[in-house]
């Protein structure tokens, strides 16, 4: 962006998200000076930078919403935002895949998104290493695939590395949690039995204050509700949703954390053998992430 003269002989521009400022005799200083923290234009760009850190992100958020709940994304919809760089940065070099017949990412057509158009369609690298372009008359909606459901995870991370693939968006490098066999057969977890309903693989986790449990929560992106950290999910177009216990008593009374389960839109609890990939990865996840903040006691502890 140019520089804009403002008042003193100072200019102002803006670099990325950053206001610079550049004194009479053409210095780049450190920082704007004080006295020019209510000018117009400083105000005026720095609203600006705003707005464009806030875009970013909900760009991010937005294509996260995809990828997590495995949505179909129109190519006309990705040809339209790709001139914004914004978009471009959360979309580019992310693998994406042709919606199958019956609405499962069509892995044998995957490739790292390089470019769309509304004419050309999306040109991507292939897993072959060609520039190749999905038609846009043939193809009309793409899946951004979970990095659960992609075959050959490791070999794809090895293959991006070498490509030098910078994803704006967790995708390949998202880390991944599998239903483990306990579960296949109903056990659930460590104190599991039967036709489990709940993991607590991340039960009695020790927090201080429970406002440390609920903050930590936010603070990764999932909502608190009922007491518990909640994150929206779709498997296969089911809408369902993972929650972990993480207490109701008071916010600075000590808590301990409890089972993660999973729930249809009607309430019920899933048994841990009817959760798909997407849906139980997720579901660890949050319930990990949240897990890791714990007060942490001994040294077995920390090796969890």
């Amino acid at each position: 962006m140019g520089w804009i003269e403002t008042t003193g002989g100072y200019a102002v521009a803006l670099d990325g998200t950053r206001v610079l400022c550049r004194n009479a005799a053409g210095r780049t200083l450190k920082q704007v000076p004080p006295k020019l923290k209510d000018d117009a234009e400083v105000v005026r760009l720095r609203q600006l930078a705003e707005w464009l850190e806030r875009h970013e992100r909900e760009c991010r958020e937005q294509v996260d919403t995809w990828l997590v709940r495995s949505l179909p994304v129109p190519v006309a919809l990705l040809a339209r935002v790709w001139p914004d760089t914004a978009w471009q940065s959360a979309l580019r070099d992310l693998v994406v895949a042709p919606v199958a017949a019956d609405g499962s990412a069509d892995t044998e057509r995957a490739g790292f998104l390089r470019d769309a158009d509304p004419a050309r369609g999306l040109g991507i690298v292939d897993l072959d290493g060609d520039s190749v372009w999905l038609d846009a008359a043939e193809v009309e909606t793409v899946l951004i695939p979970h990095p659960v459901l992609l075959e050959e995870l490791v070999e794809l991370r090895e293959f991006a590395a070498e490509l030098g693939v910078e994803q704006g968006a967790e995708q390949l490098f998202r880390e991944v949690w599998r239903r483990p066999e306990a579960a296949e057969g109903g056990a659930g977890g460590p104190a599991g039995g039967g036709a489990a309903q709940d993991w607590r693989a991340y039960a009695d986790g020790k927090f201080a204050q429970l406002r440390h449990a609920t903050a930590r929560a936010v603070s990764l992106g999932y909502r608190v509700r009922g007491g518990q950290a909640v994150c929206p999910l779709v498997e296969n177009g089911r809408q369902l949703e993972a929650a972990y216990w993480l207490g109701d008593d008071y916010p600075e009374s000590e808590a301990l954390t409890g089972s993660l389960e999973w729930r249809d839109t009607a309430g019920r609890r899933l048994p841990l053998a009817e959760v798909g990939p997407v849906a139980w990865s997720e579901g660890e996840r949050m319930a990990a992430l949240v897990y890791a903040g714990r007060v942490v006691e001994s040294d077995e502890e920390k090796a969890l």
